[in-house]
């Protein structure tokens, strides 16, 4: 008899042998005087383990209730496919059966059909694996995974079926998913039929979806997913409503195979419809404020374009704008009437409530951040107006603080009118990191890297020494070209005030310098930094450090010979920098400026006597199609002062160009006065300029074409153009998950003192695992 046909007869069995319920005698229910498990099928979980999951036990009331929350609890352990609890009278209490059916135990999982993809990837994503317990939430998941794997993958029409076959007499079950492949489908050319206000190259900017590139190997592009199709016509939908477009339809997307190719080309059908104006614009029930102080804020103005994401920003500029004076329950309800032909009227309905203040700021899960790091980075505080717009700033800070997975801010009533109260909730996370790492450049060669970091330390915290809001990092590297360590420590709030204070121990030691000598760094750096506005910062640093040439080969020039051996270099260095940028990784806009100073030697004690200052700036112009102009300059004097140690300005502490990072059409340094050799021995002047346009070529690809020019003159404050140095080429940009890629070909035109022949390739490329 099959397991569950057994546990249907048990059930019968004890249905008839017991009445529905027990009753209390005498006022007082039985006691369980035993507690029997019997199995409908194999026992394949142990009757202590059952008892463990259930509230009645041996010596305690029976009651219904108690048999209620037994019988879910075991369900909810996720072995149990069946269950029934009987109470059977005794002479002395009750005797409890407990009829289970527990759920088949996988004994293998197959996968028929499998040939396009490797099957070892595939298991991976599987929940249903040998030795565990077979559920049909698992079967139709582990079906989804499959046809998600092979549809990223470019294998669209693929189908899968998932079959059990279940041995009663052991509970076990072998699982096969059949999988029937289709051939691979790649997107070839993607069409926008209908389309005329906007052009096909802009609409596929919308759409995820891309066609297939000589990068698609990495980059996955031209893979057809049909879950992503739904997403493209709804961007493309919310593209045109956006731009005013309020009638737009976008139809299913076709798909037409190219005749005994895999290739398909991919065709949207859209009905663009007529643009819409804003015809007249209002504002009422404001008394705070006037109407035309709240129009005069809006984006949606007579004869503009009307869009709904414009409607949703102009009620969020009505909240912030009452918020930030306080008002923080104000409603804004947006209504819309036709206003004659293609025009759209707006009436914005503002009802401003009351104005409130801060009565107590509460913080509130935080198991290790300390109060006050989450409290300094709060830009209201209590008996101030609560402004919504200081407080979104608020939480975007503690969000950018990265100690947090997640950050809630919210204002809650109190029993004084007036006020309320700022509640800040948050949700720790891991801040600590171990990394591995290793790159490729074609200035330092091959590296590798093992790195400690903690975002959140806290020095005095022992062991955790974390809460603080200090940055602790550790970092060693070992390469053919060099090898590096580094252990540093700052402090963002010194005694509580905004002024960040660090230092950092080094050890360097390089071979790519030069080609005739080595050298190799050591010793500490100070700092102090404190924020002068949004955009503005200045620091200044203290550096200590033994600086040693060696390992020179033996025919150097007497200039070069006459440096080696140990200097010892003490400097000071104030700088201040002005950075605007909309983003550190790819920006798009803003100017960033830098602005160093420093002298070595003297008063400051050390071997070193120099003095000198670097300025560089870089402007990022946003311009159509997602093409990016970057304008970058440098100009930079080093000298000695004092009359030195009668060897000037020594060779470390000069000016070079040449390489990844400047003039691209170089080899590194080598943009460079030279000593009889030809070996580069830097200048005291330096200055180029650097002009680069970069344009998107596919997701995450960007080509470039740049042009770099610079001169570096013997004479300090010589900006002379008799040796200037220039270059023209071409560059990628790849944005992988292995990390960042830059791959540029420079050619000179303009040589400068470099005899070398041919252009040069530079590249960078890095990642961690």
């Amino acid at each position: 008899m099959r397991p569950s046909h057994l546990f249907l007869a048990a059930v019968a069995t004890f249905s008839v042998a017991t009445s529905p319920m027990l009753f209390a005698q005498n006022g007082q229910l039985p006691t369980v005087k035993s507690i029997e498990v019997q199995y409908a099928g194999p026992a394949t979980i142990s009757k202590q383990r059952i008892l463990a999951n259930m509230r009645t036990s041996v010596g305690r009331p029976y009651s219904d209730a108690a048999v209620e929350e037994d019988i879910r609890n075991l369900y909810a352990t996720g072995n149990i496919s069946n269950v029934r609890i009987f109470g059977e009278p005794t002479e002395d209490g009750v005797r409890v059966i407990v009829v289970v059916q527990t759920k088949a135990t996988i004994k293998e999982v197959r996968l028929e059909g499998v040939t396009q993809v490797k099957t070892k990837k595939l298991r991976k994503e599987l929940l249903s694996k040998p030795g565990e317990q077979l559920t049909e939430s698992n079967l139709e998941a582990d079906r989804q995974k499959i046809l998600a794997f092979y549809q990223e993958r470019g294998y669209t029409d693929t189908t899968v079926e998932a079959k059990v076959s279940t041995d009663e007499k052991t509970n076990s079950a072998i699982v096969t998913y059949i999988v029937t492949e289709a051939s691979k489908t790649v997107v070839r050319r993607i069409r926008f039929e209908g389309a005329t206000v906007f052009s096909n190259r802009e609409l596929r900017k919308v759409i995820k979806t891309n066609t297939r590139t000589f990068l698609s190997f990495i980059t996955k592009a031209g893979r057809l997913q049909n879950d992503q199709l739904f997403d493209d016509v709804a961007a493309l939908r919310d593209h045109y409503q956006n731009n005013g477009y309020l009638d737009v339809q976008v139809g299913e997307p076709q798909i037409e195979r190219v005749p005994g190719k895999a290739d398909v080309d991919l065709i949207f059908t859209i009905k663009e419809g007529s643009q819409y104006k804003v015809g007249t614009v209002a504002v009422v029930g404001t008394e705070v404020l006037t109407p035309e102080d709240v129009i005069s804020k809006l984006r949606l103005k007579p004869g503009s374009t009307y869009s709904p994401l414009g409607l949703e920003a102009d009620v969020k500029g009505i909240q912030d704008l009452y918020g930030a004076r306080g008002y923080i329950d104000v409603q804004v309800i947006p209504e819309t009437t036709p206003g004659g032909t293609l025009l759209q009227n707006v009436v914005y309905r503002v009802e401003e409530g009351t104005q409130s203040y801060v009565n107590h700021v509460t913080i509130s899960g935080n198991t290790r951040s300390k109060d006050k790091v989450i409290r300094r980075e709060l830009a209201v505080a209590p008996g101030e107006i609560y402004n919504t717009v200081r407080v979104d700033v608020s939480k975007e800070r503690l969000k950018n603080l990265n100690y947090f997975d997640r950050v809630d801010v919210f204002p809650s009533e109190t029993m004084i009118p007036g006020k309320k109260d700022l509640n800040v909730v948050v949700t720790e996370k891991r801040t600590g990191s171990l990394n591995f790492g290793a790159g490729f450049s074609s200035i330092d060669s091959l590296i590798g890297f093992v790195e400690v970091t903690q975002a959140n330390f806290d020095i005095t915290n022992w062991p955790t020494f974390t809460g603080g809001g200090q940055r602790f990092r550790t970092r060693v590297q070992y390469g053919a070209r060099r090898k590096d360590f580094v252990v540093s420590l700052t402090e963002p709030y010194f005694l509580d005030y905004e002024l960040a204070v660090g230092g950092e121990l080094f050890y360097h030691d390089a071979t790519f310098l030069s080609s005739v000598y080595d050298q190799r760094n050591y010793g500490f750096n100070l700092f102090t930094r404190k924020a002068i506005n949004p955009f503005m910062s200045w620091r200044l640093d203290y550096r200590l450090e033994n600086i040693t040439l060696y390992n020179m080969a033996h025919d150097v020039s007497d200039e070069i010979k006459s440096q080696e051996g140990n200097h010892l270099k003490s400097q000071l260095s104030p700088s201040l920098t002005y950075d605007t940028r909309d983003s550190v990784f790819l920006t798009r806009k803003g100017t960033r400026a830098e602005l160093t100073t420093y002298v070595a030697g003297g008063p400051l004690g050390g071997d070193v006597k120099i003095y000198g200052f670097d300025l560089e700036a870089s402007h990022y112009i946003s311009l159509p199609w997602d093409t990016i102009l970057t304008l970058n300059g440098e100009v930079a004097v080093v000298d000695s002062w004092g009359g030195g140690d009668g060897k000037g300005v020594p060779i470390f502490d000069r000016l070079y160009l040449g390489g990844a990072n400047n003039l691209r059409g170089f080899n590194f340094r080598n943009v460079s006065p030279k000593d009889k050799n030809g070996e580069p021995i830097g200048g005291r002047s330096l200055a180029r300029f650097t002009a680069e346009y970069t344009f998107p070529v596919v997701d995450r690809v960007r080509g470039a074409v740049f042009y770099d020019t610079g001169i570096v003159n013997s004479g300090a404050y010589d900006f002379g153009f008799g040796h200037i140095a220039s270059d023209v080429g071409l560059g990628v940009r790849l944005d992988l998950p292995i990390g960042p890629v830059r791959i540029d070909y420079g050619i000179p035109v303009q040589k400068g003192y470099d005899s070398s022949k041919g252009g040069k390739f530079n590249f960078n490329i890095g990642y961690q695992f």
